[in-house]
């Protein structure tokens, strides 16, 4: 069993997981990191943004991990964990001659789409005339300002997909639903589990009849949103393979809410204006259900809440149609109330979607109010426009609450800016002290792990509670590594037709323990094992010429007898004396025991699997044989 490890990045994970003949790939995350790299992409044309030193970009690119491990048109099945891990679906399923089936969860494939296609809007209503790929050849990025110049593997930087991929790529996507078993050619079986992160999100068990592997991907233990994680059905397991835990380990959620409410009441109070870039799904529901309960008793009732992406309606609607999938929703979904409070803040006219800054938001409107917006790299969609509206103005705030991307470095080519920034990281993932007391918990044999995760963080090295402690140590992988999983298969199962099974004769070898010797054929197909009876020959079909000798058919002799026991010693050197045979040494071996006939020149080694006699009587090798065998079973 080997596991291939094709990202670098703990919380965006790809990896090939080859078991039982069979190649799975676990997840397919893609990693954006690299548009920071980048100048942001306006809707208007920004004077002050063109005229920013730099290297200019040339089209929208976007961080691909690498490919050359393994060759990715074998992969039989990818699995996906939840809709952040899918987003380079398309790069996968239309660019390697993959053949094989996506399964996901329904939320996981509705919500996924939405993102992937409002990713394809922002890039493309931004066009580019030219597309440059020259500067990525090394001797060309070597002469590139910072930090183009120090950026690595910048060739496997992608443009971006086409809804034609996109929807060519879901296309192949099959849904499961919790606890679902899903049969693999008949080699193992995987079956979803609840992780508790997000709407749809999942954990796998891949399984066969004497193995189990669990991957533990992006899972949460707090009561938020989405149903809550399923951790029994994690016990067992050989192997744990765990990734995607928090990447605020010393951010508490609650705590980074209450602050953002706080930082966006007084913000509002001084006349200011509040963006929040943040993805179209996830967070942003736990935020508005916040801002919900807060608005009232904050005095905020008047101030307008903009949801500015192309697809925010579809994701608020989305939201309301999957509450059965959602913790402590599911009694409202058959009331006649909305699950999710941001419906009542929508009835209301307290929160107000709208696909674009163009069209019916600029005649509607107003100042002071809250914008949600993405994307949070600040490098293109709608947030662009806010950063270049409002950040002259120190009365305003920029709210982050997606720990995917470095403030600073997302601030970068809006400097200087007047406007307020604060860092309010929400990530509901597991941290080390809940990942501890989990694995306590389901008690794998093995766990396997991102290397990040087994020493602290860099800036914070005495932190030996920001790392996995296990014993024993986990195993670490990381990018473009190949591990061989420590256990090996034993065992496989074997099927036996009922006639097979009603022809045999079972003799009790110990109490409680029978035995029974068969002949039989071995049919596999689909990784299913059956023994059937072995056939009998055909008849010989008539001949017209006459024969002199008539050919007879083969006999099937019988098989030899099996023998099972053991010759014990004493008794055997007692018999050996009732049949005259008195001059005998004995000699102990690591194996058993060495009897040495000194008068009749033979040598007898008793072993525990089997008995050799050496002589060269014919006559006496026959006796001593015969007596040997009235000590052992035959069956």
């Amino acid at each position: 069993m080997k596991l291939y490890c094709l990202s670098g990045h703990p919380t965006l994970p790809c990896n090939v997981l080859k078991f039982k003949s069979t190649t799975i790939m676990l997840d397919c995350g893609l990693d954006t990191t690299s548009v920071l790299s980048f100048l942001p992409l306006p809707l208007i044309h920004s004077p002050r943004l063109s005229k920013l030193p730099g290297w200019v970009s040339k089209d929208g690119t976007i961080n691909l991990e690498k490919r050359e491990l393994l060759d990715l048109s074998t992969i039989d099945v990818i699995l996906i964990s939840n809709y952040h891990c899918m987003m380079a679906l398309p790069y996968i399923t239309e660019h390697t001659g993959f053949t094989g089936t996506v399964y996901a969860t329904e939320p996981t494939l509705q919500i996924g789409r939405l993102l992937m296609e409002e990713l394809v809007n922002f890039m493309e209503r931004v066009p580019k005339a030219q597309s440059a790929t020259c500067w990525k050849n090394k001797e060309i990025q070597r002469m590139l300002p910072g930090p183009l110049k120090d950026a690595v593997d910048v060739w496997t930087w992608k443009r971006c997909y086409s809804m034609q991929e996109v929807n060519s790529a879901l296309s192949k996507v099959q849904l499961v639903g919790y606890s679902q078993k899903v049969e693999l050619f008949g080699a193992v079986q995987v079956s979803p589990l609840s992780s508790g992160y997000s709407l749809g999100s999942s954990n796998w068990i891949i399984q066969s009849h004497h193995e189990k592997v669990s991957y533990v991907s992006g899972s949460s233990l707090l009561t938020t949103h989405p149903q809550p994680m399923d951790q029994s059905s994690l016990k067992n397991s050989d192997v744990l393979i765990l990734t995607g835990l928090t990447q605020m380990p010393t951010a508490n959620p609650d705590g980074m809410l209450g602050e953002f409410c706080s930082n966006l009441a007084m913000t509002i109070r001084a006349g200011g204006n509040v963006l929040v870039p943040c993805y179209s799904s996830g967070v942003i529901y736990d935020l508005l259900e916040c801002l919900y309960q807060f608005i009232e008793s904050a005095n905020l009732g008047t101030t307008p809440f903009y949801f500015i992406s192309p697809i925010a309606n579809s994701s608020l609607e989305f939201s309301q149609i999957f509450a059965e999938l959602c913790h402590n929703k599911q009694t409202k979904v058959y009331l006649p109330e909305p699950p999710f409070p941001h419906a009542e803040l929508i009835q209301t006219n307290k929160l107000k979607h709208y696909p674009s800054i163009h069209g019916d938001f600029s005649s509607e409107f107003r100042q002071p109010c809250v914008v949600f917006t993405g994307h949070p790299s600040l490098r293109f969609g709608d947030v662009v426009h806010f950063m270049e509206l409002w950040g002259k103005s120190n009365l305003n705030t920029i709210i982050f609450t997606e720990p995917d991307f470095s403030y600073l470095d997302a601030l970068a080519p809006y400097q200087p800016l007047a406007m307020k920034c604060v860092y309010c990281p929400i990530d509901t993932r597991l941290n080390f002290h809940q990942v501890s007391k989990l694995l306590k918990e389901v008690q794998p044999l093995h766990v396997v792990c991102p290397e990040q995760y087994t020493q602290p963080p860099v800036t914070q090295s005495h932190r030996s509670d920001l790392m996995l402690e296990l014993q024993p140590p986990p195993m670490p992988y990381r990018r473009c590594s190949v591990l061989n999983l420590p256990f090996r298969r034993r065992y496989e199962r074997v099927y036996i037709l009922p006639e097979l099974a009603n022809s045999l004769v079972p003799s009790e070898i110990k109490p409680g323990v029978s035995v029974a010797t068969l002949s039989a054929v071995l049919h596999s197909k689909d990784n299913k094992h059956t023994l059937q009876s072995v056939p009998k020959p055909p008849p010989m079909p008539p001949s017209k010429k006459r024969k002199r000798v008539i050919e007879e058919p083969p006999v099937a002799l019988a098989p030899k007898p099996m023998l099972s026991g053991a010759v014990a010693l004493e008794a055997f050197l007692a018999t050996l004396q009732k049949h005259g045979i008195t001059e005998v040494k004995v000699e102990e071996t690591a194996d058993g025991h060495i009897l040495h006939l000194q008068a009749e020149d033979t040598l007898i080694q008793l072993e525990e699997d089997g008995t050799h006699i050496v002589c060269d009587s014919e006559p006496l090798r026959t006796t001593l044989r015969d007596l040997v065998l009235r000590f052992l079973q035959k069956l």
